[in-house]
């Protein structure tokens, strides 16, 4: 499989919320961040951070208001804030339309990539099961992207038997999700942390290295696909039931 573009791949349809802000040049070239919303099923929705190049938004809408399909990869980065260093999350759009039809599944990312920690499987306090997995996706130029996972249900019992090293692909969606954090005895800050959450895993074998099911507006709903079937849980009664 090409690591440079199909072992990455998120699709996304949904709103500008935000103006653009500029965010580095590379080459002459000037990039800018754009918050994006994208609706889920339920009455919620996800609001995801969008890094795009100045020359491929010629010509394109890209005020508040306006709807937009994007085409990208999910890449990571370290930033230090606070006196620390935080895994930073952003949709780099390679290509980028105005919204003409909405499909079923308006936000679907696949990954394919390595365990670089231990799955971390647990329950909460109402009894479901999670496990929270961080998976290297590599990049050009010998780099890697580091996405945190979580996985609900039976795929996260399927976690439980993965290990560090492990070649694994995963289809899903990109969530944003907010939350507390105590900083002092008075003083309580709103977050935002971004995950993959996974609707569907296989553990990648030689027999099925080259069967991949390709995201996007024709595959509406990539869980139901049925073409792999190794090793693979599938999960459809997700985390939109219990906000941890």
């Amino acid at each position: 499989m090409d690591n440079n573009i199909f072992n990455n791949k998120i699709y996304l349809e949904g709103k500008v919320i935000s103006d653009l802000e500029f965010s580095h040049e590379m080459y002459g070239e000037g990039f800018y961040n754009f918050e994006f919303e994208v609706s889920r099923l339920s009455d919620t929705s996800d609001i995801l951070v969008i890094t795009v190049s100045e020359r491929l938004i010629a010509g394109i809408d890209v005020s508040i208001g306006s709807e937009l399909v994007i085409d990208g990869q999910l890449r990571s980065y370290n930033k230090f804030v606070d006196g620390a260093n935080r895994l930073i999350l952003t949709v780099f759009a390679r290509d980028i339309r105005q919204l003409e039809e909405r499909g079923k599944n308006p936000n679907q990312i696949f990954l394919d990539g390595y365990i670089c920690k231990a799955p971390v499987y647990r329950t909460t306090p109402f009894g479901r099961e999670i496990a929270d997995m961080l998976l290297a996706v590599n990049r050009l130029y010998n780099k890697s992207d580091y996405i945190p996972t979580i996985a609900w249900g039976r795929n996260s019992r399927f976690c439980k038997s993965l290990e560090v090293g492990d070649n694994i692909r995963i289809w899903g969606r990109l969530q944003s999700r907010e939350y507390q954090k105590k900083v002092s005895d008075s003083e309580v800050v709103k977050k935002i942390a971004y995950e993959v959450s996974i609707s569907k895993m296989e553990r990648v074998t030689d027999e099925n290295r080259d069967n991949v099911t390709i995201i996007g507006k024709v595959d509406n709903d990539p869980s139901t696909d049925e073409s792999n079937n190794i090793q693979e849980a599938n999960l459809n009664d997700n985390e939109e039931k219990e906000v941890i």
